[in-house]
């Protein structure tokens, strides 16, 4: 197992946002985790990468307890994420902005995972010089998880890739998302749009006021009379 979450708690202030929290990543999966706004979802993944510190409970990653560890030393040991929002640097080139996704690890060439990048997203060697800023949004998306693949990650967390997209943009997004998968990139999948996230999902859960209430496979949820209702609005 690549990752195990155990028993998970986390605070802010007085509020219990992760409840013994539980799940697990295989390598080369895509796993997703989904729920409503403020359900606990980002939470989760910013205590899992060191962001936010854990109340209790226990992150392993390939065998290693990271409970505790700084940030910066899981995004060595291969933890990378996504953050919401995107948070690139917007006056600096597409190509500069993925440049500092190589920033912490130690070793590899940075041209040579730069000319990858460009093979399989076309569109970021196009838009190599311009301002990361004049860029559309899902476009941004794009150069976001970019720079993240500089980092060599074992493990991917993307926190809500497609917020704030037109349809046509979410479907690039989850397209690109299905693109790495395939590429043999592991991958936690937070989102809201849960029908998108289970569609591609080897497995998925669902978290509701901090806790993990349902877990299965990605079809299984998709058709789950509680998950149809919740979130899918059907």
């Amino acid at each position: 197992m690549l990752l195990e979450i155990e028993g998970l708690n986390s605070h802010y202030g007085r509020i219990h946002a992760l409840k013994s929290a539980s799940l697990t990543v295989r390598e080369g999966e895509l796993v997703a985790l989904v729920g409503a706004n403020g359900a606990g979802k980002t939470t989760l993944l910013r205590t899992l990468s060191g962001v936010h510190p854990a109340s209790s409970g226990r992150i392993t990653f390939d065998g290693c307890d990271i409970t505790r560890m700084k940030a910066s030393r899981r995004v060595a040991e291969g933890v990378v994420q996504v953050p919401e929002g995107r948070q690139l640097f917007g006056p600096q080139s597409v190509e500069d902005n993925l440049r500092l996704g190589a920033y912490r690890r130690g070793s590899g060439k940075p041209d040579d995972d730069i000319n990858r990048l460009y093979e399989m997203f076309p569109v970021l060697k196009v838009k190599r010089d311009q301002p990361a800023g004049t860029l559309s949004g899902g476009q941004q998306q794009i150069v976001a998880l970019g720079r993240a693949l500089m980092a060599k990650p074992r493990l991917l967390l993307l926190d809500e890739p497609s917020m704030g997209l037109a349809p046509l943009l979410v479907a690039e997004i989850f397209d690109a998302v299905q693109r790495l998968k395939r590429e043999g990139t592991t991958i936690l999948l937070v989102e809201q749009n849960a029908h998108a996230a289970l569609a591609i999902a080897d497995r998925g859960y669902v978290i509701e006021t901090g806790e993990i209430v349902l877990s299965d496979s990605g079809a299984a949820l998709l058709s789950n009379e509680r998950v149809r209702q919740a979130y899918l609005g059907l």
